[in-house]
């Protein structure tokens, strides 16, 4: 049965006195049995270092962890149950990779006959049986990960965690790879913690996202959750590639009712607003080019990338990246007008950045 995961008030402080550094600051997050939870955020942000904590590499400095309902704060890493796939493979050079897979039952004096069984399973799942002889410097990257995926599936632990397993690997693989992952979290239901720095690996492969700025959680929620409705303009400008476009305006009473003003444009609200300075936060997809639109600008870039186009305007409010169909008629130098939608707008606070609507 999967286990549960629990962080609660968690802190890390690195030195002591006018030298410490928090580099957690109480972090709050529950992990349901099966979850595939992501941590994400850019380097320096804490990420690792909790996953380190929920592994027992590190200890907080206050603060407690559950798994299953116990505090394993103090408990050692061996005594968690805990797999964890690293980003360097770990792989032993001088064993073939069915003795990678098998070593960490062979520790626990499983059987052979069981540990030939579990090699042979965990091999047919990662679909590498033909690789069970060779050793390491005979694998291509893919290979390798696979098999640091497999020593760790071997044990059947109470949690998987994944320390940017994937950075190692070049585009396509990466892909691959992050398929891999999710169907093998489907199929053994593990609870899993992955962390990434990358957006479309959290995007693609969470349950839920944990974005993190300087050992701070900003939101937790489904990608969805975390990409239409962000809890402010760090998230909004982190998730999402082109990101967020954000447009700075006054809101204010009109006779045709309460309106966003900005450059040379007004948008039309069809939902109350405070009044005053407020900045208004659009995906690429939700600002379209409209040759009639009184909001203007130069095309500086047209960015082909097959499915999609991507247009960058420069307009006095800044630069505006639009996403349009490939071979859109548009070149770079010409003015173009842009229209917004107040349908998939997301409203924040000027000074905090935090959401309003």
């Amino acid at each position: 049965m999967a286990a549960s995961l629990k962080i609660a008030g968690i802190r890390k402080v690195y030195g002591k006195a006018d030298k410490a550094v928090e580099v957690l600051k109480k972090i709050d997050i529950e992990v349901a049995p099966g979850e595939f939870l992501i941590l994400v955020g850019p380097s320096g942000c804490g990420k690792s270092t909790l996953l380190n904590i929920i592994a027992g590499l590190e200890e907080p400095s206050e603060g407690e962890l559950y798994i299953s309902g116990k505090n394993v704060v103090g408990v050692a890493p061996a005594k968690r149950d805990i797999a964890m796939v690293f980003q360097s493979y770990a792989l032993y050079p001088n064993m073939s990779v069915a003795d990678n897979i098998g070593f960490a039952l062979e520790m626990r004096k499983v059987p052979k006959p069981a540990r030939v069984k579990r090699i042979a399973e965990v091999a047919a799942m990662l679909q590498i049986e033909h690789l069970l002889e060779r050793r390491p410097a005979q694998l291509s990257g893919g290979q390798r990960q696979r098999v640091a995926m497999g020593r760790a599936l071997a044990r059947d632990p109470q949690i998987f965690l994944f320390d940017e397993p994937l950075s190692n690997l070049d585009a396509k693989l990466r892909v691959e790879m992050r398929a891999e992952i999710k169907r093998l979290h489907q199929l053994s239901g593990i609870t899993s913690v992955y962390v990434t720095h990358d957006q479309i690996e959290a995007m693609t492969l969470g349950s839920r996202i944990a974005v993190m700025k300087d050992g701070v959680l900003q939101q937790i929620g489904t990608p969805d959750d975390i990409y239409q409705r962000p809890a402010n303009t760090y998230v909004a400008g982190f998730i999402g590639s082109p990101t967020m476009n954000f447009i700075t305006g006054n809101v204010a009473s009109s006779n045709a009712g309460n309106v966003f003003s900005f450059d040379d444009a007004a948008l039309l609200l069809d939902r109350p607003l405070p009044f005053g300075a407020r900045m208004l936060g659009q995906r690429p997809e939700h600002i379209h080019l409209n040759a009639d639109a009184p909001w203007r600008g130069e095309v500086m870039l047209v960015e082909p990338t097959g499915a999609d186009t991507y247009v960058v305007v420069k307009t006095a409010v800044g630069l505006i990246t639009v996403r349009v169909p490939p071979n859109t008629p548009v070149k770079v130098g010409e003015t173009t007008g842009l229209s917004v939608s107040s349908e998939h707008s997301n409203w924040f606070d000027v000074q905090s950045g935090h959401r309003i609507v």
